[in-house]
C-alpha cells in the first residue's frame, strides 16, 4: 500500500484537538490543496468561508446540533456551492445570464464536496486532523443570516481541523460495508432483505437487525434535526425555482 493509500485508510473523523493553532502556512497549504481538485468547466463553483471569528464559531457550535467541540476547532471552513458569482460575472460583461436553477445548483455542490475532500487528504498528510460538519445545511434562516449568504450561495459542508488528541489518533477506525454492498457493476441493483441482512452482519453491537435499525432510524433518520435539514434544504432550494414569466 503505497503513502497515499494508507492516509486514506487510515484517516477518521476527529473530533477533540489538542489545544494548539495551526500555522498560517499549514491552513493555506490545505486551502491551496483544496482550490487544485477537480471542477466543472475548471468552474470552481464553491466559495470557502474561513471562520476565525471566535463568536461566529460558538454560534455554530450551537447551532450545529450543539457540538462544543466546533467552537474549539483551530480551523473551521465553510465550502459553499456558489451560483452567484459567475452569475455576476456574466452580467458584468454585458451577457443576460438565465436564473441558476437545480442543475446548476448540484454541479456546485459536486465541486464543493470535491474540493472539500481535496482539503481533508491534504490536512491528514500534514498530521491534522478533520471532520465533516453536515449541520450545516440545517438552520436556514440562522446561518444566512449569521454568515451572509445571497441567494443561490448554498452552505453545502462545514470541515473542522485541529492536532487531534492522542485518544482520538489511536481509535478505532469504524469499519466500512464490504465492496460487494456499494459497487454494482453496469446497473443499480436493489438489494433484497437477505443481502440487507448480510450488509450489517457484525455491526448491530450484539442486537438483532431489527432493533438497530429501528434505534438508528429513530436517532438518525428520523430525528428532528433530519427533518430540519430537510426544511433548510427546501428553503435553499427556493432560490433556484424558476422564475415566472
Amino acid at each position: 500500500m503505497n503513502e497515499i493509500l494508507y492516509s486514506l485508510y487510515d484517516r477518521r473523523s476527529v473530533r477533540a484537538f489538542e489545544d494548539r493553532p495551526v500555522a498560517e502556512e499549514q491552513k493555506r497549504m490545505v486551502l491551496d490543496a483544496a482550490a487544485q481538485a477537480p471542477s466543472a468547466g475548471c468552474q470552481q463553483l464553491y466559495t470557502i468561508l474561513d471562520i476565525t471569528d471566535p463568536a461566529i464559531k460558538e454560534r455554530l457550535a450551537e447551532t450545529c446540533d450543539h457540538q462544543s467541540f466546533i467552537a474549539r476547532a483551530p480551523v473551521v471552513l465553510i465550502f459553499c456551492a456558489d451560483c452567484l458569482k459567475w452569475f455576476d460575472a456574466y452580467v458584468e460583461a454585458g451577457c443576460t445570464p438565465r436564473q441558476p436553477r437545480a442543475g446548476d445548483l448540484l454541479l456546485a455542490v459536486d465541486d464543493a464536496l470535491i474540493a472539500a475532500q481535496n482539503a481533508v487528504v491534504a490536512a491528514q498528510s500534514l498530521g491534522l486532523g478533520s471532520c465533516y460538519i453536515g449541520d450545516i445545511m440545517e438552520q436556514y434562516e440562522e446561518h444566512r443570516r449569521l454568515l451572509k449568504l445571497p441567494a443561490w450561495v448554498f452552505p453545502a459542508c462545514m470541515l473542522v481541523l485541529g492536532w487531534p488528541t492522542r485518544q482520538q489518533r489511536e481509535r478505532p477506525k469504524p469499519a466500512r460495508f464490504a465492496q460487494k454492498h456499494i459497487v454494482h457493476e453496469n446497473a443499480y441493483r436493489r438489494m433484497a432483505g437477505p443481502e440487507l441482512r448480510e450488509m450489517f452482519a457484525g455491526r448491530t453491537g450484539g442486537q438483532s437487525f431489527e432493533a438497530w435499525m429501528s434505534a438508528f432510524c429513530r436517532r438518525k433518520y428520523d430525528s428532528d434535526f433530519s427533518r430540519e435539514m430537510s426544511r433548510s434544504v427546501e428553503e435553499y432550494l427556493r432560490d433556484f425555482e424558476e422564475e415566472e414569466s
